[in-house]
């Protein structure tokens, strides 16, 4: 491609981010942790559509900063190779001027990048990326730019965001406040944290879409899949039953694989494209920790809005997800680590650990007034307790409040709807 042809896509480009500037956008927590005097690239990655593109623009817009921008997710830049990413450095100086500060989105798509983004650190260039797989990006930062790069992972809006762009507020605690965060919290977990989820009147079809286009585009061309029907089948079948614990074995059996290494590879490929995100078992012998693990959705959206999906409302797994995405959010900011804890006795539904030490120990459920879901979801806190030590106990269900003692333990019950608005203000670990 030659530069008359990179200028007119590189203006096309920069006419589209200007426009930008006059639409609202809701601030996101991820937005705190990009570090724009850093010498180190920030690196912001997550599945496709959650806002990353937005993210950055935001912050750099926020700012006041003049930056070059690239987006190499558009189709016409789908043949650049790498020895022509400094035409493209040429072009953009032309069209911005001078600048310290770059923009690279989707630059996983443009082999030997790292090569590049090195070279611009080294003229003490500013650089902000995104991506969405996160073997890619990873792998290459880790190979060219060790210590060079700092990683941000960013996921649907949580419900505090969604409150934000809806206009709710969630520090209010009138009668009438909160009915509409609860009538809020009703349509978040149905419709899920996409962002453009708001915008558009067919949902099903936006996300069977997103997932066809993250399976065949980031998986199946990327990986060279052997067998694509069979690895679609057994993706949409994983999004089908989340969260479920992997059986390889009868994943196998199911889908007419050859080998079990087969099945590992394609959900280590779901898990690294973000449409799966994993929980291993709570043990503390590092053999038990490394099998068995559970799987969810990145966001309820895609449990059931998909063709052929043939899902229920199956709420008391939808608001298990919703916890869990919540968690990793902070989890991953504060660098601890989520477990569920399952044994013969019983199960806990997430344990939340600082290393070897026990922060929470966490039960979801979606409705309690059953004495017998009650007794259940209790036990399995008492059981956690048991085995962690740990007495900092929640259940969290749709709507109930409560405050238990329970044989010297204080157990906490409240709504996931007001634990989740304030989640990033808690400080209760």
């Amino acid at each position: 491609m030659d530069k008359r042809a990179l200028e007119v896509i590189l203006t096309d480009q920069k006419a589209e981010i200007d426009n930008w500037s006059s639409v609202y956008l809701c601030s996101r927590y991820e937005e705190r942790l990009v570090d724009l005097n850093s010498p180190q690239a920030q690196v912001v990655i997550g599945v496709r559509r959650s806002g990353k593109s937005t993210l950055c623009l935001q912050t750099l817009a926020d700012a006041g900063l003049v930056f070059a921008y690239v987006d190499f997710d558009d189709e016409r830049l789908v043949d650049i190779e790498a020895n022509q990413l400094n035409d493209i450095l040429e072009v953009l100086y032309k069209i911005y001027g001078d600048f310290k500060y770059i923009f690279l989105d989707e630059i996983q798509n443009i082999k030997q990048w790292p090569l590049f983004v090195n070279r611009l650190l080294r003229t003490k260039m500013h650089v902000v990326l995104t991506g969405s797989n996160a073997k890619l990006l990873s792998n290459d930062l880790a190979t060219h730019l060790t210590g060079r790069s700092s990683e941000i992972a960013l996921y649907p809006f949580s419900f505090a965001e969604y409150c934000r762009i809806k206009g709710i507020n969630t520090k209010l605690h009138s009668t009438r406040a909160i009915a509409a965060q609860r009538s809020a919290f009703d349509d978040y977990t149905k419709q899920g944290g996409f962002p453009e989820l708001l915008q558009v009147r067919d949902g099903r079809k936006y996300i069977s879409n997103l997932v066809n286009n993250i399976l065949k585009r980031d998986i199946e061309q990327r990986y060279k899949i052997a067998y694509p029907a069979q690895f679609e089948n057994m993706a949409h079948h994983l999004l089908n039953t989340s969260p479920c614990i992997v059986s390889t074995k009868d994943l196998v059996e199911l889908f007419d694989f050859k080998s079990p290494h087969t099945v590992q590879n394609y959900i280590k490929y779901l898990k690294e494209a973000y449409i799966l995100i994993g929980v291993k078992k709570f043990s503390s012998k590092s053999k038990l920790r490394i099998i068995g693990e559970k799987l969810y959705a990145i966001d309820v959206a895609m449990m059931n809005q998909r063709d052929n999906a043939f899902a229920g409302e199956n709420l008391g797994w939808r608001l298990e997800t919703i916890v869990l995405l919540h968690l990793i959010r902070k989890c991953k900011n504060e660098g601890w680590d989520v477990y569920y804890l399952n044994d013969r006795s019983g199960e806990c539904d997430f344990v939340v650990c600082d290393g070897n030490r026990v922060l929470q120990c966490i039960q979801v459920s979606y409705d309690i007034s059953s004495e017998k879901t009650r007794k259940r979801e209790i036990n399995g806190l008492l059981l956690a307790h048991r085995q962690t030590k740990c007495e900092n106990l929640l259940l969290l269900t749709d709507h109930q409040y409560e405050e238990l003692e329970i044989d010297g333990l204080h157990i906490h019950i409240k709504p996931v709807y007001e634990w989740s608005a304030g989640f990033f203000d808690d400080n209760s670990y």
